[in-house]
C-alpha cells in the first residue's frame, strides 16, 4: 500500500500553490511528515555491543547460497553449479570466485549459514524478514496492508519518536511493486502511515540525480522560508476548512517538521553525491547499487537510523533459468565492488562500530538445479551476512548439509533477525506495542543470534 498524498485536511492543491508552497505542503513525505505516535520515550539506550544506524542490504527476489556464501563444490555437478569456490581472508572458507573483493576483506564480516523459514512465497517471506515477524493472516501472495507487521525502522520510528527532521527510515533506490502486487514488510503496516519510513524511487546513479521532496519550488531559498512560514500560517488561519483544533494541530506539526526538514543541511546535503570524490564514487561502483549503497552511507551519516538498499528491481534475483551468467554478469560484480567498499568506507571514517550492516534475502534457492538451468524458491536455509556494532568479524555461523538444502546446527529464523535488530538498537525484548484493535502484542518473538557478538561459531 502506497503512501497517500492527499493532504489531510482538504486544502487542495490550487489552494497551495497560490501560497506558493507546492514544495512544502506536496512534500511527498506524509509517511514522514505525519503525526508523531507517542509511545515509551523511555527506551533503554543502545547497549555496549549498539547499532547507532542500520544499513539493510536486501537481496530481492531470493539470492542463491549455493552460489554465493555457502558453496558445495564436493556435491554432483546437478548441486554444485558452475562456480568455482575461492578462499577468504577466513582460513578454511571458501565463496564464489565472482565475489573477489568480499572474499579479500571477510575478516571484517560474518556469515550465518543457517537462516531458515518454511515459506518459498516471496510476499509473505519478504515480510517475514524485513519486520522479523510473519505476515498476519499471510496467504500466497497476500499485498502489503495495515494488518501487517511493521518493519525494523517504524517501530522505531513509533516507540522513539524524532522531531529533528531526519526521517528515521529511508528505502531506496526502488519500490517493491510489481503490477498489483504490493511486497509486505516495506512500511509500518498497524502502526499507520504515520510511521512508514520513506521511500526513495530515484536512481543515485543518473546525472540528474535528485530528490524532489528536498527541493525547493523554484525561487524559494532556504534564508526566505521563515517569511513564507509566516504567511503560510496566516492562510492557515483563514480556512475556514481546517476543521477541528486536533486536525489543525496536526497540519501545524506536519509544517512544521517540513520547515526542518527543509532547513537541515545534514540532511540535503546528504543527497549531494557530487560532493565525493570521483575515486570513491568509482569504487563503489557507477551503477544504481553502487550509489545507492554510497547514499546509505552518506545517510546514516547524516543521522538517518535505518537505510534499506533493494538490491535491483522486485525479484531481482529470483533466478528461476540461466542462473550462472545472470549472477556472474549482472547480479554479484555490483554487490561485491558495493558491499566491500561500504564496509571499508564504514571503517575508514569510524562508522562501522555504530553501524551494523546486513545482507540478505527472503530466502536461499533450491539444491538442485531445475531443466531451465536455475534454482527455485528455498526457505529452507540460506545466507546473511553480518558487519559492525559489535559483530565478531571473521567468523562463519551455522552449517547446511552436504546439499545445502537443511540447517544441520541450530537454525535461525527471521524472528531472530527482528530480535538481534532491536536488540542493538536497544529495544527491550519485551517491548509490547498496539494493533489496530488496540489489543497489546509483543513486537517480537525471536531470539538474539549470540553468536555474531560471542564469537562462539559453529
Amino acid at each position: 500500500m502506497t503512501p497517500s498524498h492527499h493532504h489531510s485536511v482538504g486544502l487542495s492543491r490550487r489552494a497551495v500553490v497560490q501560497a506558493g508552497y507546492t514544495s512544502l505542503l506536496g512534500i511527498g513525505l506524509p509517511a514522514l511528515l505525519g503525526q508523531r505516535l507517542r509511545a515509551a520515550e523511555a527506551i533503554a539506550p543502545a547497549r555496549k555491543r549498539g547499532a547507532k544506524s542500520i544499513i539493510i542490504v536486501f537481496l530481492t527476489g531470493g539470492a542463491s547460497h549455493h552460489d554465493t556464501f555457502d558453496m558445495k563444490p564436493e556435491a554432483p555437478a546437478e548441486i554444485r553449479g558452475a562456480f568455482q569456490p575461492i578462499s577468504t581472508a577466513i582460513p578454511g572458507y571458501s565463496i564464489c570466485e565472482h565475489l573477489p573483493h568480499l572474499a579479500a576483506m571477510a575478516s571484517k564480516f560474518a556469515v550465518v549459514r543457517s537462516f531458515s523459514h518454511d515459506d518459498t512465497n516471496h510476499l509473505f517471506s519478504t515480510h517475514y524478514v524485513l519486520t522479523g515477524e510473519k505476515q498476519p493472516g499471510g496467504f500466497n501472495d497476500k499485498v502489503a496492508s495495515r494488518d501487517d507487521w511493521p518493519s525494523y525502522s517504524a517501530a522505531l520510528r513509533f516507540l522513539r519518536p524524532r522531531h529533528d527532521g531526519t526521517p528515521c527510515g529511508v528505502n531506496l533506490p526502488t519500490f517493491l511493486r510489481d503490477g498489483p502486487l504490493t511486497w509486505p514488510g516495506q512500511h509500518a503496516g498497524f502502526l499507520s502511515s504515520n510511521n512508514d519510513p520513506w521511500q526513495i524511487t530515484s536512481n543515485p546513479n543518473t546525472a540528474d540525480f535528485r530528490v524532489e521532496a528536498l527541493t525547493l519550488s523554484p525561487g524559494i531559498d532556504v534564508p526566505h522560508l521563515g517569511r513564507r512560514q509566516a504567511l503560510l500560517e496566516e492562510i492557515n488561519r483563514q480556512q475556514t476548512r481546517l476543521g477541528d483544533v486536533l486536525q489543525y494541530q496536526r497540519l501545524h506539526k506536519d509544517q512544521q517538521l517540513a520547515v526542518s526538514m527543509l532547513t537541515t543541511k545534514r540532511l540535503t546535503q546528504a543527497f549531494e553525491l557530487d560532493h565525493e570524490s570521483p575515486v570513491l564514487r568509482e569504487k563503489y561502483g557507477r551503477t544504481e547499487t553502487g550509489q545507492s549503497l554510497l547514499l546509505a552511507r552518506r545517510l546514516v551519516e547524516s543521522g538517518v537510523s535505518i537505510v534499506q538498499v533493494n538490491v535491483g528491481r522486485v525479484q531481482n534475483w529470483d533466478t528461476h533459468s540461466n542462473i550462472f551468467p545472470r549472477l556472474k554478469d549482472t547480479l554479484l560484480p555490483p554487490v561485491d565492488r558495493g558491499v566491500s567498499t561500504l564496509l571499508d568506507d564504514l571503517a575508514a571514517r569510524g562508522m562501522l562500530d555504530e553501524t551494523l550492516v546486513i545482507m540478505l534475502g527472503e530466502f536461499g534457492r533450491t539444491p538442485t538445479i531445475n531443466s531451465n538451468h536455475g534454482r527455485d524458491h528455498w526457505g529452507s536455509c540460506f545466507f546473511g551476512l553480518f558487519a559492525g556494532a559489535g559483530v565478531q568479524p571473521g567468523q562463519v555461523i551455522g552449517r547446511s548439509d552436504k546439499e545445502g538444502g537443511y540447517p544441520v546446527t541450530d537454525p535461525y529464523s527471521p524472528s531472530d533477525l527482528g530480535a538481534t535488530v532491536y536488540h542493538l538498537l536497544g529495544i527491550p525484548d519485551d517491548v509490547e506495542i498496539r494493533d489496530r484493535l488496540n489489543r497489546p502484542i509483543r513486537l517480537n518473538q525471536g531470539h538474539v543470534i549470540e553468536p555474531l557478538f560471542t564469537g562462539a561459531s559453529a
